[in-house]
């Protein structure tokens, strides 16, 4: 899952996907909070590895994820390639209208693209790419 894609969110709460993503993702993915101020988006197989590990955990780690599974919502493409974002995903990301739509390379994250500006700007920038390459010896 890899790319910059930049779309917006209709007056419903749709957003179209991208193919080459909804190729990845396949017809029903989930997409939740995150720890930065976007949307996560994962496929069914990884959303249900991730299920399988929550249900290994004590009941006490469990409680601890609380917010990541009961904020998500599962999505399903509709005819025309879009998802229903729900307005609680939306607030929380600031979602308004354009966003921007990156590929991960495992996941994938949804953003407003005000939000997502500055950052993208700051982490492309020779210096730091060199000391991401650098750090996590890639």
């Amino acid at each position: 899952m890899i790319g910059t894609f930049y779309h917006t969110v209709d007056a419903k709460g749709r957003l179209f996907i991208p193919a080459r993503l909804r190729e990845e993702l396949g017809d029903v993915f989930y997409v939740t909070i995150s720890t930065e101020a976007c949307l996560m988006v994962y496929s069914k197989a990884r959303w249900d590895r991730a299920l399988e590990k929550l249900e290994m955990m004590p009941q006490a780690q469990q409680i601890k994820l609380r917010q990541l599974f009961s904020k998500a919502a599962k999505c399903e493409l509709d005819g025309q390639g879009r998802i229903q974002l729900p307005q609680k995903l939306r607030d929380f990301a600031g979602i308004a209208k354009n966003v921007t739509i990156v590929g991960t390379g495992v996941y994938v994250q949804i953003w407003d693209s005000v939000t997502y500006e500055p950052i993208e700007e700051e982490e492309t920038t020779p210096e730091n790419l060199k000391k991401v390459i650098e750090e996590l010896e890639f």
